[in-house]
């Protein structure tokens, strides 16, 4: 799988935002799927689906939120973050989840081994030519009747960012995709879509999708 070339300036950039995010996360619900009522929905009718089948890998897990969540409800999930300073806070927040520092392109997952795979608005920075290798690695990793869970920004365009997170100065693009695009991506990696759905402009995310596959 390509390393892409900005691996090391992107997580330097995640590293440095990940104090105000974590600040940003307790105040104003940024990122907290018990916050917003469709987005809860769309995790808990995942996690009744995954729960019973094996371990659930949430993929660029930030700060550990949504992992904990999960870990709430029963499910056996773990996270891994591109960021040793988002890890870092995930290990102090929700010492009963297990966490470690990882790249999505640089996981090694055996063949059939996850009940779930989640990439929790965690994959926009991943270049065109890679997202599509990275979801092929988690359709292999994911057992038969494993789901995965993929959100994202829509958009038609590339956008390069230089601050995030209350101003901090970063580094990244970020790549949109529109839902047909990333449903067909899902599709040529092995997976059935099962549900989407399509959040509007306004509000703290803007426009985004969640889309939920699953290996037959």
């Amino acid at each position: 799988m390509r390393r892409p070339a900005d691996l090391d300036i992107v997580r330097e950039s995640y590293d440095r935002v990940a104090d105000n995010y974590v600040d940003m996360v307790a105040t104003t619900g940024l990122g907290d799927v018990r916050s917003q009522p469709w987005l809860r929905a769309a995790m808990d009718v995942f996690a009744d689906a995954v729960g019973g089948l094996g371990p659930v890998l949430d993929v660029g897990c930030g700060p550990g939120t949504v992992t904990a969540y999960l870990a709430d409800r029963g499910v056996d999930a773990s996270g891994v973050d591109l960021s040793p300073r988002m890890i870092e806070h995930a290990r102090r927040l929700y010492p009963q989840c297990s966490f470690s520092v990882a790249s999505s392109t640089d996981l090694d997952l055996a063949d059939s081994s996850l009940g779930g795979v989640m990439g929790w608005w965690s994959l926009f920075n991943l270049p065109r030519d890679v997202l599509p290798q990275v979801l092929s690695s988690f359709a292999r990793a994911l057992m038969p009747s494993g789901q995965l869970i993929v959100a994202t920004h829509v958009g038609d365009s590339d956008v390069a960012r230089t601050e995030a997170y209350g101003g901090v100065a970063v580094s990244w693009t970020t790549y949109q995709w529109q839902p047909e695009q990333l449903a067909a991506l899902v599709e040529q990696a092995g997976l059935r879509p099962v549900a989407e759905l399509r959040l509007p402009a306004e509000g703290q995310i803007g426009p985004g999708v969640v889309i939920v596959a699953q290996r037959d």
